[in-house]
């Protein structure tokens, strides 16, 4: 399959970017949850199955494979009009009601640290996760509920044409919330280190087989790879950082050489107030990081100043000021994010993902003024400020 000029345009766009070079202009991407998109679909007076992501033409896609660790279809405990509560390929039991945006843990099977030491992953290579349709997870439970995802081949494929397209694997903490479940982690981090430090080890071992099969399976067509990390929330990191520099950063820094040894560019997804450990992810060569929350603390002004161009920066506008805010405070702290584009090195997002509360009246407003102002030589006016 051929790429659309427009498609080869974004690419170098994207590739530009992340190699702190000045593009045509800034890129523009996001995720979003499925209540805004029916909001913003509402508002905007489109059809019911318009795509956000070609509507605007945004510039960038992930496609997440089949990243449980046990294959199997989803166990449906009961069902109905108003939530499912589901069994996954994480063996936990998850309440998803359907009216609200994010699903409830409600039990784990491994629930021991006997039961963790004795878990065994499922082949991270069988194809059933990139060449075969399928529950998972990671797909199938999140925001919305959905069952039978298509193939991660065929999803990049419908996707290939018209965006750069990235991957997605897991670093272990975001496997660990979700078989294990977080209080387990945390406590158990504490009172028994060394089992879960072998653990984490196995983990980024499935982890790194999983990234190495959907590279292959993918066939040249994956553009980049997203890898998936929340080890923080509003204050600060979830567990101590030394924990964090011992048992994970080597597993995260795996993930990035073998992506960077295929030439796909890296953009870590970690939410929370990561400025412990900030400098370690630029050390270990993380191309962008996402999403730079701003509710918890992360200024890209900032961290562009504290680190220049050693690392790169996609995300960072405040999803409360977008929802709250008058548009001309939204104006101002958007066009104020600019700044950190000077010299390229800067993806425009959300500081998380668009959520529900923002009207699809402002979420066009910023896609409109970013595509604007975020030209290349950036003119931001009044809202120029010196990065160094």
């Amino acid at each position: 399959m051929s790429r659309s000029t427009n498609c080869l345009s974004k690419l170098d766009r994207m590739r530009k970017t992340l190699r702190h070079e000045e593009a045509d202009r800034v890129p523009v991407s996001d995720f979003f949850w499925g209540s805004f998109l029916r909001r913003w679909r509402d508002e905007l007076g489109l059809p019911a199955d318009t795509d956000i992501y070609r509507y605007y033409d945004l510039d960038w896609v992930v496609v997440n494979p089949n990243v449980d660790p046990h294959i199997k279809p989803f166990e449906i405990l009961r069902e109905n009009e108003q939530e499912v509560l589901v069994r996954t390929g994480f063996e936990a039991v998850i309440r998803k009601r359907l009216d609200l945006p994010m699903p409830a843990f409600l039990e784990f099977d491994t629930n021991t640290v006997e039961k963790m030491e004795a878990f065994q992953f499922d082949d991270p290579w069988d194809e059933r996760r990139y060449f075969r349709a399928g529950d998972d997870q990671i797909n199938g439970v999140g925001d919305s509920f959905s069952r039978n995802t298509a193939p991660f081949v065929a999803r990049i494929e419908e996707a290939y044409a018209d965006f750069p397209v990235f991957g997605g694997v897991l670093e272990a903490n975001e496997v660990l919330t979700r078989l294990i479940g977080p209080e387990n982690s945390l406590q158990w981090m504490a009172l028994y280190p060394d089992a879960m430090g072998r653990f984490i080890a196995r983990i980024f071992e499935f982890s790194l087989a999983t990234l190495k099969a959907q590279i292959q399976a993918a066939s040249g067509k994956l553009d980049g790879m997203v890898i998936w990390g929340d080890v923080a929330y509003k204050k600060g990191l979830l567990f101590s950082p030394v924990f964090w520099r011992k048992h994970f950063k080597p597993g995260v820094a795996a993930l990035i050489d073998e992506c960077h040894s295929h030439d796909l560019p890296v953009i870590y997804h970690g939410c929370g107030n990561v400025n412990k450990i900030f400098a370690d992810f630029v050390e270990i060569g993380v191309d962008a990081y996402n999403p730079l929350e701003a509710k918890a603390g992360m200024d890209v002004i900032d961290l562009r100043r504290r680190f220049g161009h050693r690392i790169g920066f996609c995300g960072n506008m405040d999803v409360q000021l977008w929802a709250t805010g008058t548009m001309d405070e939204i104006k101002r702290a958007a066009l104020t994010k600019l700044n950190a584009a000077k010299g390229g090195g800067f993806i425009f997002q959300s500081d998380h993902s668009v959520p529900n509360d923002i009207s699809g009246e402002k979420y066009d407003y910023v896609v409109k003024l970013i595509r604007e102002h975020g030209t290349y030589p950036l003119r931001l006016g009044e809202y120029d400020l010196a990065m160094s």
